[in-house]
């Protein structure tokens, strides 16, 4: 399917995070640009899959300025700038983070928490207003707008989850395992969103790990692979990016999951076996 890519939307260099003498990550690059395809809105949606204790947990929270890095950099763009390609160093609550539990205030509603969400952006009453509306509608939480957590199904947790990242911090949302541990429909429930977030706005970033390979060659359109390298024969033990796929060059972002994505995902098995 045919694309171009414009704005840089996420810059990594060099990044690498150290816990006291431990080396967590090192020389950590990537770069993730605004895809454009015609007629159609178009998100990007990043997977991030590599064997448990290689370092996901510790890029996520470098991603949502949750860790300070060691040295490198995290930059984002700066949709708030009047000035094009403007980028900005992440601070934390410039990315949006859903955890596994989709920690939501106990004591809110579903609206309550995106008022709470919306507090600080510079937007009238009405506009807010319209705003929550419109998520409500188009997400389908309108039936549950007034129900506190404990009377939401996990589906409805996480949407509103997800809609309160973006409501903080605009449009980048990293996602910790979201499928973890669900069936089916549930499953369905975070494609869904999935596909929400992504036809809502052009530089709508959606971040996430995923230890079923399959779901990362589905639904991203770009796949990193984390892993200890080989260097001079000899594995390390610190985690880097070990493998990228571009599914877009390979003409197979937003196609069904076919034969083709079982071949890339016979490729990710083995960077990650040997890793």
């Amino acid at each position: 399917m045919s694309y171009n890519t414009e704005n840089t939307l996420l810059y990594v260099e060099n990044l690498s995070v150290a816990y006291g003498d431990k080396v967590v990550l090192k020389d950590v690059n990537f770069v993730e640009k605004d895809v454009i395809r015609e007629d159609k809105v178009t998100g990007q949606v990043i997977a991030f899959v590599g064997r448990s204790g290689r370092g996901k947990s510790t890029l996520f929270r470098a991603l949502t300025g949750l860790v300070k890095p060691t040295s490198g950099k995290i930059l984002i763009a700066d949709v708030a700038s009047k000035t094009e390609n403007d980028a900005k160093q992440v601070l934390e609550g410039d990315v949006g983070f859903v955890d596994q539990k989709y920690t939501l205030f106990r004591n809110k509603t579903v609206v309550q928490a995106l008022e709470f969400a919306l507090r600080n952006k510079n937007l009238s009453k009405e506009e807010k207003s319209t705003k929550i509306k419109n998520y409500l509608a188009e997400w389908g939480l309108e039936k549950v707008k007034n129900q506190y957590p404990s009377e939401l199904s996990g589906g409805q947790r996480q949407r509103t989850a997800i809609i309160e990242q973006i409501f903080c911090s605009g449009h980048y949302v990293v996602l910790d395992e979201p499928f973890s541990g669900l069936d089916v429909g549930n499953i369905q429930d975070v494609k869904n969103a999935f596909n929400l977030m992504s036809a809502s706005h052009e530089f709508n970033t959606i971040i996430y790990s995923t230890h079923d390979i399959e779901l990362a060659a589905e639904l991203a359109d770009s796949i990193y692979v984390i892993g200890y390298p080989t260097i001079d024969g000899k594995r390390a033990d610190f985690g880097t990016i070990v493998k990228h796929i571009d599914m877009k060059e390979r003409g197979l972002a937003w196609k069904d999951f076919g034969l083709d994505h079982i071949e890339i995902v016979k490729e990710i098995k083995a960077a990650m076996l040997s890793s």
